[in-house]
């Protein structure tokens, strides 16, 4: 077993496990859900049948049992028993429940029958028990013909589950209307796939201990089909659970983000009147991280925002505003991000004497709110751009002053 393939290996042992562990509080809470059983039953199966397989258990596996490779039916029992589970979990998915039940229960008698057929069979065959590696012993075996047929029909077996389980899962992908669900449907029909290649595969080298034409080169790719398939396969049973998760803190960066952006227009909104904020800032650098969810913070940034625009623009005549305007050869559009960042700068580099006095006509037209909160978000984020552009380009400096 080389590098790649033992740290696959391990990876899919580890991960079924883990996933065994994750979903086990939610079997215990919900004990008569037939499909988390099932899906519960796939986890544990599958990191099984990954972790006997390693070289460094498997000796030590079988001379617990005093079976020279029982590791080899241990991992090919789990993988039948795994194979009926998915179809249980998307048979329940995607069927009304009492139609569930009926094909559930002939997936299982089955796949049970064939299970014993193959328990009954290896009685019978046996792999070679010299082989140091799981990879050598079952590229040995297939040489005796009693064997060969006995992988061949574990082989019958675990082709008619994966195809299935493309079948059912592309069906139920049309179903899902969860988009983290969608995708790990996806990505279990892309691991079965990978196991119908391994399925393909291993049967030509079968074929070939029999046309005699020598079919090993064709180990690398069913091992890695066969691996990478199965971790394709635990993720994404596994996407539903966390994905939605990734979402949310995609959320929250991007809460966080705006929340940042929104600073400097903040910020000075801030000074020039404090009572805007509902829990003022303690310090510069605890106010770069809200203690409260992103965003709660960012709703409450946008509603001071919007409170700190409004007090000021009793300050500020249109006429005001259109002769700074053209002194720094701006648009005298007020109701533009540029418009608004003017408005406030041009006031905030009034003395704050002057600043508290009203002007004659507060007349200047102001923009609407927006419906959607993502659009306001938007907007005043374009606001800020504006706002710290005129502040560090100093462009509205003396020109800007209002007389009084």
């Amino acid at each position: 077993m080389n590098t790649v393939n033992l740290v696959l290996t391990w990876v899919c042992s580890l991960g079924g496990l883990a996933a065994f562990g994750y979903r086990l509080p939610d079997l215990l809470r919900r004990k008569h859900d037939v499909a988390l059983w099932a899906l519960c039953v796939y986890f544990l199966c599958s990191g099984i049948s990954f972790l006997v397989d390693l070289d460094a258990l498997r000796v030590h596996i079988s001379d617990l049992f005093g079976l020279p490779n029982i590791t080899s039916l241990i991992v090919q029992v789990a993988v039948v028993v795994l194979t009926a589970a998915q179809q249980v979990v998307l048979v329940y998915w995607s069927s009304p429940p009492e139609e569930a039940r009926l094909r559930a229960r002939l997936r299982v008698l089955f796949f049970g029958a064939a299970l014993c057929v193959l328990v009954v069979a290896s009685l019978a065959v046996s792999p070679v028990a010299s082989a140091k590696t799981a990879t050598s012993t079952i590229l040995l075996s297939i040489q005796d013909g009693r064997y060969a047929l006995y992988m061949s029909f574990y082989l019958v077996i675990c082709g008619i589950g994966q195809f299935e389980t493309v079948r059912l899962s592309l069906r139920f992908t049309k179903m899902a209307n969860r988009q983290w669900l969608k995708v790990g449907m996806r990505t279990v029909t892309v691991g079965a796939s990978l196991i119908l290649v391994y399925c393909v595969t291993r049967s030509i080298q079968i074929a070939g201990t029999r046309l005699h034409f020598d079919a090993s080169a064709l180990d690398p790719v069913q091992w890695s089909c066969g691996t990478i398939g199965a971790l394709l396969q635990i993720t994404g049973w596994t996407i539903p659970s966390w994905g939605i998760h990734l979402t949310r803190a995609a959320g929250w960066l991007r809460s966080y983000r705006s929340y940042l952006r929104l600073r400097p227009l903040w910020w000075a909104l801030y000074q020039a009147s404090p009572d805007i904020a509902l829990d003022p800032p303690r310090s510069w650098a605890r106010d770069l991280v809200p203690p409260r969810d992103p965003h709660y913070s960012l709703y409450r940034r946008v509603i001071e925002i919007r409170d700190g625009q409004l007090m000021l623009r009793t300050s500020l005549s249109l006429a005001d505003f259109s002769r700074v305007a053209r002194s720094l050869d701006l648009p005298e559009d007020p109701t533009s991000p540029l418009g608004e960042a003017l408005q406030v700068r041009a006031v905030l580099n009034r003395p704050a004497e002057e600043r508290d006095e009203q002007a004659d006509a507060a007349d200047i037209p102001a923009r609407p709110p927006y419906d959607d909160f993502r659009d306001e978000v938007e907007w005043l984020t374009r606001v800020a751009s504006s706002f710290t552009a005129l502040t560090q380009g100093r462009a509205v400096r003396a020109a800007d002053r209002i007389p009084s």
